[in-house]
């Protein structure tokens, strides 16, 4: 029996360490994307504490860690869920389904996250372009932003009629409770920010050159509409919060606890059990005595600038 060379187990070791620190790099980025932003306003003094970091991280990876074996089950169980998150621009909705996405099968668990309707589409019965959208078994969707669109950015904007908009408030109840009867798993958010809040993420937005693609003309336009906005908030929760499919409100002022508090919850909206994977070994490497692998031209190398 030969030892094993300390060497060449040292090496193995470090290789394995870098490997787990090159998979949270990821994750390490968005974080220290969201340190400089704020950075950028430190000096104003309007800087509140937030989570300490090494509890971010640890629950994050905790609960990203739930988050695989929910797409485990919901793959094995063959079943259909959808999360709808809606809010206010700049609110935190595309953080939260960044973290929730980021280490799951894109294959399992995609983003739907519409555009404007197109001529075409405005003539459709209103619900059709998001139907195309639903999972089939063993899927998760998360739209970021839904139907509920009609019942804020179009009913404040103008983009549709008082009698579409009192339809939409009729139709949108069976509408779930279809989805729900057909087997569909429906969770609704609504993440809540304050006028000081948003009007910090603007600014943060318009200094930032990596943030500015963020901040629409839509987005300016609705500062100035913030109270109607919130109106139609409210007359949407008043219609379309129902016992079958409630709306789930968010605190979403600190970005760090929105982000934890959210995937927390949603863990505890669907009876996910850990599916038994089966043991993985791999096959022994073939190798071939008569294979001889070709020369790589020079040239079609990427050049080794870093």
């Amino acid at each position: 029996m030969t030892t094993p060379d300390p060497k060449s187990q040292i090496s193995k070791r470090e290789r394995i360490i870098r490997e787990m620190a090159d998979d949270l790099d990821e994750e390490l980025e968005m974080e220290l994307d969201d340190a400089r932003l704020d950075e950028l306003l430190d000096e104003t003094g309007t800087l509140s504490p937030t989570v300490d970091r090494r509890l971010y991280f640890r629950e994050l990876l905790r609960l990203q860690g739930e988050l695989i074996k929910l797409q485990d089950w919901v793959q094995s169980e063959r079943k259909k869920v959808v999360v709808l998150f809606e809010g206010r621009d700049a609110a935190g909705k595309g953080g939260v389904i960044k973290r929730i996405t980021q280490r799951l099968n894109p294959r399992i668990c995609r983003v739907a996250a519409l555009p404007a309707p197109n001529e075409r589409e405005r003539t459709q019965w209103y619900f059709q372009r998001y139907v195309a959208h639903l999972p089939a078994g063993g899927e998760i969707v998360l739209f970021d932003r839904s139907w509920y669109n009609r019942a804020g950015v179009e009913r404040v904007m103008g983009f549709c009629s008082e009698d579409e908009y009192q339809e939409f408030f009729k139709s949108v109840p069976e509408f779930e409770r279809m989805l729900i009867r057909s087997g569909i798993i429906l969770v609704k958010y609504w993440f809540s920010i304050t006028d000081d809040e948003q009007q910090f993420r603007f600014t943060m937005r318009i200094k930032d050159p990596l943030k500015q693609w963020k901040l629409s003309p839509m987005d300016v336009e609705s500062r100035s509409r913030w109270e109607a906005y919130t109106k139609a908030k409210e007359t949407m929760l008043e219609h379309t919060h129902l016992p079958d499919s409630p709306w789930w409100i968010v605190d979403a002022v600190d970005k760090k606890r929105a982000r934890l508090n959210c995937i927390a919850h949603l863990l505890t909206q669907i009876p996910y059990q850990e599916v038994v994977r089966a043991p993985v070994t791999l096959p022994p490497r073939v190798r071939n005595p008569d294979y001889q692998r070709g020369p790589v031209p020079p040239e079609m190398y990427v050049p080794a600038k870093y």
